[in-house]
């Protein structure tokens, strides 16, 4: 089968990679919950930490009071924090009231924070506790999701890797697709591996508890998100093996996706190029469409999201765009060679942060779109630079050929919009 074509000038995964350890600037983890809790829909994600942690929360998903949520917060007071309560004696007290209200609750997560983690709650210990005292109804795990130590991503990562232990052993071969996706994302996915004549498709997580989801030596597993490093490593130490291959992201990423996975079960180059024909076409004329405003022009990328090196890729190569620089707070070979082979070479790219070093780099770069955290966004706006939040590529469908176009477009708002606001200003 027809494989991408590196790029001519040749890619970036030998390219010297700038090693920076100093000051960041990221999100807490605690904020995959707010995308996690909806996917899983029976799960619930308590959250061993303070009222900061549970007003985080709530901003973050716009939860209204009279709502109905699948998360919430075991505060630790102030004495908890000073060690003169027993933390476990509340938690045990707290979950019981939760599950004796939520008869729903399948799988219940206690989800370690700043604080928690601070004071050295063991939630392991809590968790193992509790799924002898809850099951077999309730699946109690933990997992932490500390902003102390990591990006926001890696709550998924984080989360995802705790529940690969409890999957049941297989020997037979199957593909487990990795990584939460928005329900429409997800079953345009299953829509063309079903064409392709795969199955049957596992999925980590799946909407509901899934006792059929199970993983062994012939497991092959496919990622779908990049920042699933700990996931990853925690599926290969169960015998699963991993289909390396570019992130789904535009048309170039997904069919080189899909084209992975239909090579390792045998699908013939006639039956790839009729399922896949129609949406490449649509998927095509999407991006033409959005990207006009963004061809010839450059891109920055702040280390954020870990997205950093399939979406420079998705930008260079697909939308004309020229990559400064591109960071991303962790870079794993296994997981970000592919996307690094394709990415021509030229831009500096860059693991970890040092946010002054990188913010001087950019203002001496003026690139025309740079794309950072929120804490950077506003003061790089005032300095005239035009920006794009990382974090809503996360929180919005980018992936498949449906949201190809959509993807192209989230990047080029910003420089239309700057064009608009130009031309007024003219006038």
């Amino acid at each position: 089968m027809n494989v991408p074509m590196p790029p001519t000038n040749g890619g970036c995964r030998s390219a010297p990679v700038l090693k920076e350890r100093g000051q960041r600037e990221v999100f807490c983890g605690l904020t995959g919950i707010i995308w996690l809790h909806r996917k899983m829909q029976d799960a619930f994600f308590l959250v061993v930490g303070s009222r900061t942690c549970a007003h985080l929360l709530q901003s973050a998903a716009g939860v209204m009071i009279f709502a109905e949520p699948r998360f919430g917060t075991a505060i630790l007071e102030e004495s908890d924090l000073a060690g003169l309560a027993d933390a476990h004696e509340e938690l045990d007290r707290e979950v019981a009231r939760l599950l004796e209200r939520r008869p729903d609750i399948r799988q219940l997560f206690l989800v370690g924070s700043c604080p928690s983690e601070v004071i050295k709650i063991d939630l392991s210990r809590a968790a193992e506790r509790l799924s002898q005292v809850h099951a077999p109804h309730v699946r109690v795990l933990n997992y932490s999701g500390s902003g102390i130590e990591t990006t926001f991503t890696q709550g998924e990562d984080a989360c995802l890797a705790s529940m690969v232990p409890v999957l049941k052993d297989t020997t037979a071969r199957e593909l487990l697709v990795v990584g939460a996706l928005p329900d429409v994302v997800e079953d345009q996915m299953m829509g063309l591996l079903a064409d392709l004549g795969i199955g049957p498709v596992r999925l980590l997580p799946a909407r509901r508890i899934d006792d059929t989801t199970a993983v062994g030596e012939n497991t092959v597993f496919a990622l779908t998100q990049p920042f699933l490093g700990d996931t990853h490593a925690a599926l290969e130490r169960c015998g699963a093996r991993h289909l390396a291959a570019p992130f789904p992201f535009g048309d170039e990423g997904t069919t080189a996706w899909l084209r992975a996975i239909a090579v390792e079960f045998g699908v013939s180059e006639e039956t790839f190029e009729a399922v896949t024909a129609a949406p490449r076409a649509r998927a095509r004329k999407a991006i033409a469409q959005a990207s006009e405003a963004l061809r010839g022009k450059s891109v920055f990328f702040f280390p954020d999201s870990q997205l950093e090196i399939p979406l420079a890729r998705f930008l260079t190569r697909e939308c004309g765009m020229t990559a400064v620089e591109v960071g991303s707070p962790y870079i794993h070979d296994a997981l970000h060679g592919p996307d690094l082979d394709l990415l021509p070479a030229g831009p500096q790219i860059s693991e970890g942060q040092d946010v002054d070093k990188q913010l001087a780099r950019a203002r001496a770069a003026r690139p025309d779109l740079t794309v950072c955290g929120l804490g950077l966004a506003n003061p790089l706006e005032a300095e005239g630079l035009s920006t794009k939040w990382a974090i809503e590529l996360v929180f919005t469908p980018v992936h498949f050929y449906e949201q190809a176009g959509d993807l192209a477009g989230l990047f080029s708002r910003p420089l239309r919009r700057k064009s608009v606001l130009r031309m007024e200003a003219a006038e």
